[in-house]
């Protein structure tokens, strides 16, 4: 069997989108489930849409998230330039152009753009689509040639029949037969010497010996074009794999409105790399089983493209927080306090015992940022409605939780061991003396030395991180509202 090489060829022109990680991760996994070779390509053509920097965050996203390319621009497999722009310089691009132009396949168009203007257009796809005429199809060589003589501006254009049909193949969409009348004749080379997109992918996929393009099912409308460019060098047609669209919630394509469109997106927001990869993975492909948790390994192992889907994948914001939590849990402890560190200090100013507090939250958030919202009660004691108190489970209310705090204020204020275990055991020896359960003593004093119905930890373990003095002044704070009420 052929080696399978796939590429990923991303066009510099900002962050990285999710569904530009989805086509790395899946072309990566394409390569390596069999054994073969990943390849980065950076297509710099369009400058226009060139953005500063954007090459760095390519390369930067590939390396933090695994997906390590065995040729680039920076590993040269013997298949380079690896960029197109560094491609173009060596007339690659004209040279299999005008290939084309001698066999018929192609012809120079000379058309100004008020020519172009006046030509009917279509809708195609929600998007205004000029149609070409043909018209300099009809000129002689002699003209063409003394067009090109005087130095007028041209583009070569694809040679599309009007007539018959062309059938390529998909590996999840099967056969997919158009009618040649519904192709324009579509620009290889523009008037400014550079290729179009879609002519230089397929060069650049030939010459690079790429075996499979794994690519978005917007590219669907646009292949059977390649085709017919494939079959007039005589090149063998790659294996196609056109994915689903992504889209939001709402079912809608995901934009960057959305405001977690892309990988650096996710990052900012506290989700981990490893959940994200996980997360995108699984954007319109499935396991055999009904597994979810998956490392970077493991997908190559389990990957089979045969099981991507062509329904449309729903990005669930919500189910990708869950899965971040999955990672969070699961993560080394100091390596995820490491990453909490930076959350807890923005949280807490005073002087606390963070690893103590970020055992507390490890289970408990979702993503980093949620650290906040669970530990700002240790700063400040919030205002709060004495109505926490009552608890049917624990069988308390406001009379028995003041009887609780009284009670156990002399307690707490005798005790010098302020450590969870210390203080621990002196509140359980007060709930035998006083034959009740843990959660009818421990409630009000969470509620007394937390102020929130809901808290990483219990009582014990807040207080042991307040430290003795302010543990105590929330208690008497938690009397005197009860009092007052």
């Amino acid at each position: 069997m052929t080696k399978i090489r796939t590429r990923y060829a991303p066009s510099p022109t900002g962050k990285m989108h999710v569904g530009n990680l989805r086509s790395a991760l899946y072309e990566f996994l394409v390569a390596k489930h069999d054994g073969g070779d990943f390849m980065l390509r950076i297509e710099d053509t369009d400058q226009e849409r060139y953005v500063e920097g954007a090459t760095e965050i390519i390369y930067r996203t590939l390396e933090k998230t695994g997906l390590i390319h065995d040729e680039g621009p920076d590993k040269d497999g013997g298949y380079g330039p690896y960029v197109q722009s560094e491609r173009m310089q060596t007339g690659i691009y004209m040279k299999y152009a005008k290939e084309l132009v001698e066999k018929g396949e192609a012809y120079y168009c000379f058309c100004d753009k008020e020519r172009l203007a006046s030509l009917k257009t279509e809708i195609v796809e929600g998007k205004e689509i000029m149609i070409y005429d043909k018209h300099c199809l009809s000129l002689s060589k002699e003209e063409v040639d003394a067009n090109l003589a005087k130095g007028k501006p041209f583009v070569i254009r694809q040679n599309i029949p009007n007539e018959g049909t062309t059938t390529f193949h998909d590996e999840l969409y099967g056969d997919i037969t158009v009618e040649n009348a519904e192709l324009d004749d579509m620009i290889l080379i523009k008037s400014d010497g550079y290729p179009t997109y879609n002519f230089a992918n397929v060069v650049d996929d030939h010459t690079m010996n790429i075996t499979h393009v794994v690519r978005g099912n917007e590219y669907l409308s646009s292949s059977p074009k390649y085709v017919r460019l494939y079959d007039a060098f005589g090149w063998e047609v790659p294996v196609y794999i056109h994915l689903p669209l992504i889209t939001d919630e709402n079912h809608k394509k995901l934009s960057k409105r959305s405001g977690h469109s892309s990988f650096e997106d996710l990052i900012e927001q506290g989700f981990v790399t490893e959940a994200i990869v996980n997360y995108v993975a699984l954007l319109g492909w499935s396991p055999e089983d009904n597994c979810e948790i998956f490392t970077l390994d493991e997908l190559i192992k389990n990957f089979d493209y045969r099981r991507i889907s062509k329904s449309p994948a729903v990005f669930d914001i919500v189910k990708l927080r869950w899965m971040n939590s999955e990672y969070l849990k699961a993560m080394d402890f100091n390596v995820f306090y490491e990453m909490a560190e930076p959350y807890l200090k923005q949280a807490l100013t005073k002087d606390f015992d963070l690893k103590k507090i970020a055992a507390m939250v490890k289970t408990r958030i979702e993503v980093f940022p949620d650290i906040a919202e669970h530990v700002d009660f240790f700063e400040a004691l919030p205002e709060y409605d004495i109505a926490m108190y009552t608890h049917k489970k624990m069988k308390t209310d406001a009379a028995s939780s003041l009887e609780v705090l009284k009670d156990v204020l002399p307690i707490l204020e005798a005790q010098e061991d302020y450590s969870n275990d210390g203080l621990y055991q002196a509140l359980v020896k007060y709930v035998e003396e006083k034959g009740c359960k843990n959660g009818y003593v421990m409630w009000p004093i969470r509620t007394a030395v937390s102020g929130k119905q809901m808290t990483p930890a219990g009582a014990t373990e807040i207080m042991e991180v307040l430290g003795k003095e302010e543990s105590l002044s929330r208690i008497r704070k938690g009397i005197a509202l009860l009092e007052n009420a």
